[in-house]
């Protein structure tokens, strides 16, 4: 299988994009269970779908006035801006573990691969970072076979982080969230919750899970593309997919806080203050990593179906279940099953949250992406409004767990937010 494209000129920093999306008459049957359909679906709606004005109306109407989101009638996409008060940085960096092949090409004797970081920085730097690079944007254009837009459109999504600022920060004074986006797509589809938690004081670290996403650059110019995407799934597979990727979130916490980090800025992380979260198999590898790695001291599941059970013995470190309520609510089977097994074995502080009018792609950078471009995903809920509410109760969950403040928000339901319900998967019920 060849599966990597030949080195190409990238001078831009590393990353991608790539989403479920649907049509009408797609939302029943268009989405994988653990990751949604590839990104050619969501670029074909780019290339065919204008931008309406009602669309952009209602993404205004919804977003709080202090959230950092407003809509926008640019052709230029871009991410809303981080709520934090510190500016952010970001540089990618190149990890190869030579202790195991690679899980999906056994011909490639070390596991590559490319990680973002987001961090405080001491003031803006002089480049804002680019989203992706435009040789992935050409290749996930190709993927969807759209000729109607500029190759490198989707290279123009705008950021709030700046390349290589410097870090902020004390000695060890960082929490450090790693992320996980979902099957198919690449670390960036997380970009305005990491910055986001960056602008909070958090490091944060993406993985791309390699030859899992439509496209991996690495430095030398080589793009490794999707060759899980070309294997039949059922659970057995999706539990070797949780326990590959909690083997690279490992090896990412040893490269990041070893005594030969490859990040100038390891010193200001707190390595008593990790914890993780992920969308969709992202979110289900999550309870995998942190099965395997103590280091790992909460988590968070954004909508992800589980496979990989949980041990007689349980899991005692607080874990927060958030999700759509088409696939979650408690009672109704599916995917919902799996939630209620895991949380029988979840022994610590524990929530399950669900977001009304949420679709899959609500939780990620995609769901604003869709709405400033016109794009309906199905969801009953404007894409900004749905990442102030992950971006908020993600932000709780972290500031609880790992900086011991206070965060009532996540005790009961709110007036602000009353599109969150808290579920009880004892009664069956949510408020």
């Amino acid at each position: 299988m060849g599966h990597m494209t030949e080195p190409v000129a990238t001078g831009r920093r590393y990353g991608g994009v790539g989403a479920p999306a649907r049509t009408a008459g797609a939302i029943k049957r268009g989405i994988f269970r653990h990751g949604g359909v590839v990104a050619a679906g969501l670029l074909a709606f780019v290339a065919t779908t204008p931008t309406t004005s009602t669309t952009l109306a209602a993404s205004a109407q919804s977003a709080p006035a202090s959230s950092g989101l407003s809509p926008t009638s640019s052709s230029t996409p871009y991410l809303p801006k981080p709520t934090g008060s510190h500016p952010v940085g970001t540089t990618s960096l190149y990890l190869k573990d030579t202790s195991r092949p690679d899980p999906w090409v056994p011909s490639v004797k070390a596991r590559e691969l490319m990680v973002s970081l987001w961090y405080p920085a001491t003031s803006p730097g002089r480049k804002r970072a680019p989203y992706m690079t435009p040789k992935e944007s050409e290749l996930l254009l190709k993927s969807g076979e759209i000729t109607s837009v500029p190759a490198d459109t989707l290279s123009k999504t705008r950021t709030s982080a700046f390349t290589d600022a410097n870090p902020a920060g004390r000695k060890h004074g960082l929490p450090l969230v790693v992320l996980s986006p979902g099957h198919t797509k690449p670390r960036t589809e997380l970009t305005a919750l990491a910055e986001d938690l960056a602008s909070r004081g958090y490091a944060v670290a993406a993985i791309d899970h390699t030859y899992e996403n439509v496209a991996t650059t690495f430095p030398d110019g080589r793009v490794a593309t999707c060759v899980t995407c070309e294997i039949k799934k059922n659970p057995a597979w999706w539990e070797k997919l949780a326990k590959s990727r909690a083997a690279d979130v490992s090896f990412v916490l040893d490269q990041l806080t070893g005594p030969h980090s490859k990040w100038k800025g390891a010193r200001l992380i707190d390595t008593s203050r990790i914890a993780m979260a992920g969308h969709s198999a992202g979110g289900a590898s999550t309870v995998a990593a942190m099965l395997k790695d103590s280091r790992i001291r909460a988590g968070i599941n954004i909508d992800g179906t589980t496979e990989l059970r949980i041990p007689d013995s349980g899991l005692a470190r607080p874990f927060l279940f958030l999700g759509k309520p088409a696939t979650y609510t408690p009672g109704e089977g599916g995917a919902a099953a799996g939630w209620e097994r895991d949380w029988k074995q979840l022994n610590g502080w524990k929530r399950w949250l669900l977001v009304t009018g949420a679709e899959h792609t609500s939780f990620t950078d995609l769901g604003v992406l869709a709405d400033q471009l016109g794009i309906d995903l199905g969801a009953d809920i404007a894409g900004i409004r749905a990442m102030d509410i992950t971006r908020r109760y993600v932000a709780a969950f972290f500031d609880l767990h790992l900086r011991k403040k206070s965060q009532p928000l996540l005790d009961k339901p709110s007036a602000r937010y009353s599109e969150v319900k808290h579920c009880s998967p004892e009664t069956k019920t949510c408020q």
